[in-house]
């Protein structure tokens, strides 16, 4: 398990946001020029992996995780990005990932995004145990 798909997984979970976007527009890597509106992009900014020597151990990842919210409007923007940010705090499992932590690491320039669409990033610290 990534920290794209842990951070994903969540951001579908949460019920107020997956009322303002559906679970199906909340993608990783990339979103097609025409996506509909409003969507989320999770996408990896940089990784550390603790390695280990035994075979069998956890390793411990660290990662800068970027969430880009797109929206109609600047309003739906900044709601788009505070709900997103609710996920700051986090502490659990989820899947093969144990001992998630996610904390807030800096909020992006307001910026206009493709189609003329709104757009500002959020980026987590995401931190968890998985299988080597």
């Amino acid at each position: 398990m990534t920290g794209v798909e842990i951070v994903g997984a969540l951001l579908r979970q949460r019920p107020a946001l997956t009322a303002m976007v559906a679970a199906e527009w909340i993608k990783a890597g990339s979103l097609p020029e025409d996506a509909p509106l409003p969507s989320l992009l999770v996408r990896t900014v940089s990784l550390t992996d603790w390695q280990t020597l035994r075979v069998g151990a956890l390793v411990r990842s660290t990662g800068r995780i970027s969430v880009a919210a797109r929206g109609v409007s600047y309003a739906q923007q900044l709601a788009l990005i505070r709900e997103v940010r609710r996920l700051h705090g986090f502490i659990g499992d989820l899947g093969e990932a144990r001992r998630i932590t996610i904390r807030t690491n800096g909020l992006g320039p307001d910026m206009r995004g493709p189609g003329g669409s709104f757009e500002q990033t959020q980026d987590f610290r995401v931190s968890f145990d998985a299988p080597a």
